[in-house]
């Protein structure tokens, strides 16, 4: 037998070793405790951090894309995000809640360059214990581990509620979209920046599609991606919205973000001598991941979702009008008021915290 068939032999082997692997050791969601420990990890190692920087989420690239360094792709997000919600006509002291804040890269931003009050919360006590590491003394950005999903605070808390890339560890769509319009003040403003499936209600996912969005759910402790029209739909349905959602799709903005980040691994490779064999096979084990990823946003099977609403002045004013919008012949001023009896039927809402 050749040393050729040898070879080939022997690389099949380790394919499938490799996909077996991968796949018996995916990272699948299973509680708010699995979300938790799996950030908790990617940030105790410093890995992540190494080759993503402070800013775990995706980069802007401009429209239409353009080449542009990893790191200062990710710093121009946030900045990109900020315009596009109208935050930077805020004043100074705005108080901000950044809902899944990683290690605290976004709210150092809005911090230092806005002069906003932020305070950032997520599930992993570790990135927690970091973004305070990281986080300059006397800049006004807090964190506390808290859960997304049952907010601490008190009703109308916040001017602004800012999330990048956290829905999709969220179980209950709808809760958290409450959750997140709950803490607003009134005429407060909520941007949100997610991943997102593609709409199966209008074209429902295909014989490679739903094992590709199998994975990307599994391997990194996702319960479920929510549509863009499906999460605006939530927003809405919370009946806590002034006007409408405004929505807008920044996957190809956002697109380079996948190859680069592989790259990374290429470009910078002190990291193999920093965190060793057990660092390196950590890493190499992403790639399949990122590269489904790239794969799902470049085919349509997944979207980049910006989410801008405003909270109504209040929850008793807005159902009021909207009784009233139901019943324009009743003779009461509100359901509320003295001496009159009114049956308001409300429609029914449908949205799933499943695929939206």
């Amino acid at each position: 037998m050749s040393n050729l068939l040898y070879f080939i032999i022997g690389f099949f082997v380790l394919l499938v070793i490799g996909i077996a692997a991968y796949l018996l050791t995916a990272r699948k969601y299973q509680s708010s405790s699995t979300v938790a420990n799996s950030y908790d990890q990617w940030t105790l190692d410093g890995i992540l951090e190494f080759y993503w920087g402070e800013h775990i989420h995706l980069g802007h690239y401009g429209s239409p894309p353009r080449r542009k360094d990893f790191l200062a792709a990710k710093s121009d997000f946030v900045h990109e995000m900020v315009k596009w919600g109208g935050l930077d006509k805020l004043p100074h002291g705005t108080t901000v809640l950044d809902v899944g804040c990683g290690i605290g890269g976004s709210s150092r931003i809005l911090a230092r360059d806005y002069g906003f009050a932020v305070t950032g919360i997520t599930i992993s006590p570790i990135q927690v214990k970091r973004a305070q590491e990281l986080t300059p003394q006397g800049l006004n950005a807090q964190f506390a581990v808290d859960d997304a999903m049952a907010l601490s605070f008190p009703n109308a808390s916040f001017d602004v509620v800012w999330s990048i890339e956290a829905g999709p560890h969220m179980p209950d769509k709808t809760v958290f979209a409450r959750e997140l319009m709950r803490v607003l003040k009134p005429g407060g403003v909520l941007v949100v920046a997610d991943w997102n499936q593609r709409d199966d209600r209008q074209k429902p996912l295909n014989f490679w599609e739903k094992p590709v969005m199998r994975q990307l759910l599994d391997q990194w402790s996702h319960p479920a991606f929510s549509s863009i029209e499906g999460f605006s739909e939530l927003l809405a349905g919370t009946e806590l919205v002034e006007g409408e959602v405004i929505t807008a799709d920044w996957t190809q903005e956002t697109l380079p973000s996948w190859f680069d980040s592989i790259w990374q691994g290429v470009a910078r490779p002190e990291g193999l001598v920093r965190f060793g064999l057990s660092g390196f096979v950590k890493s190499v084990r992403e790639v399949p991941t990122l590269l489904l990823m790239r794969l799902a946003f470049g085919a349509g099977l997944c979207r980049f979702g910006m989410f801008r609403a405003v909270r109504a002045n209040s929850r008793t004013e807005l159902m009021d009008r909207n009784f009233a919008n139901q019943n324009p012949s009743s003779s009461c001023p509100s359901p509320s008021a003295a001496n009159c009896t009114t049956t308001q039927t409300r429609p029914g809402f449908s949205g799933g915290s499943k695929t939206l």
